[in-house]
């Protein structure tokens, strides 16, 4: 990646300048960024290690959890060496091309996170409300049933608003002010009417993340209801349920406050590059924790490997 030169064409290459308002604060985001980045390889490969490496850890909600690993491992690797290297080296420039498979691979892989987390409450819609067939339910036949419709989804919306982007022309500025290619902040760059980006912008938000929003939450208030219902303890149902919805909630939070920015007159740059940081981010770090750390499994597997770890270094 090289510093972009005065005389290129501002249909071809943009400076990201997100960064430029945060001043003397750019050693302490940059500080921010590397270790939210660091603690997310960390944690999202321990993870995928342990998972993988355990043949009991072979469940079908483990495997789903090793799935969100994955989208959170390679979300962050989609930006963050890019955001060093503007916060360090102040190397700005990223091309049309690149601005474009930047935002298809950040958006695509959000989408992807969504999904999982409805996929996760289906896994525990069968495994509370239908426990005898459940594994008729997640069996691999059956369980691409619910996989396929939604991925084909998040692939249809996402390339329709990458798409939109990249047919329009950006005749006026060269200068995206944000610190990634984020969907709304390129197209602010566009000459001419921008209000059918906007519109499906705003469909894709709503007919992935909310409508998955509601798809589980109704899913676990059925669940609520069935466990309740039948008299027993509802204890273990409840904290799991619970734990999804809060991470998806926050999530949920973060995208919309994120996207509406872009609407709200009195929102600066470095508002937005605030928050779109920290709802990139937010999954990638907290996810191994809330849904590695917290299962109860996992969590006995992680600490095994540790106790080993340190016996073996004082045997040594």
């Amino acid at each position: 990646m090289e510093p972009l030169k005065d005389n290129i064409s501002s249909h071809e290459y943009f400076l990201l300048t997100g960064f430029s308002e945060i001043g003397v604060l750019r050693p302490v985001i940059a500080i921010l960024v590397l270790i939210m980045f660091a603690v997310s390889l960390f944690a999202n490969c321990l993870l995928l290690y342990v998972i993988g490496s355990r043949r009991n850890l072979h469940s079908p909600m483990c495997i789903l959890i090793g799935c969100m690993a994955c989208i959170d491992l390679s979300l962050p690797l989609c930006f963050a060496p890019s955001m060093l290297l503007n916060i360090l080296l102040d190397w700005r420039g990223i091309s049309l091309t690149g601005c474009l498979l930047q935002m298809y691979f950040i958006h695509f892989l959000g989408t992807c996170q969504s999904t999982v987390l409805l996929w996760m409450a289906l896994d525990r819609y069968f495994a509370i409300c239908m426990p005898l067939s459940y594994h008729d339910h997640m069996s691999l036949p059956r369980f691409l049933k619910f996989v396929i419709p939604l991925l084909v989804r998040n692939v249809v919306v996402v390339s329709a608003v990458v798409a939109l982007a990249g047919s329009l022309s950006y005749c006026f500025r060269n200068e995206i002010h944000h610190c990634l290619c984020e969907h709304m902040a390129l197209v602010e760059q566009a000459c001419g009417s921008t209000a059918i980006n906007s519109l499906v912008g705003l469909l894709s938000v709503f007919f992935v993340l909310v409508l998955d929003f509601l798809l589980i939450t109704t899913s676990y208030i059925i669940i609520f209801h069935s466990v309740l219902g039948s008299g027993k303890s509802g204890a273990k149902a409840l904290h799991t349920c619970i734990t999804h919805i809060i991470v998806m909630v926050v999530g949920l939070t973060f995208v919309l406050t994120a996207f509406l920015s872009y609407r709200m007159s009195n929102s600066s740059a470095g508002s937005r590059v605030f928050v779109s940081i920290f709802y990139l981010f937010f999954p990638s770090c907290f996810n191994p924790i809330i849904y590695g750390i917290r299962t109860t499994e996992i969590r006995q597997h992680i600490l095994k490997m540790f106790s080993s770890c340190r016996l073996a270094q004082t045997v040594n």
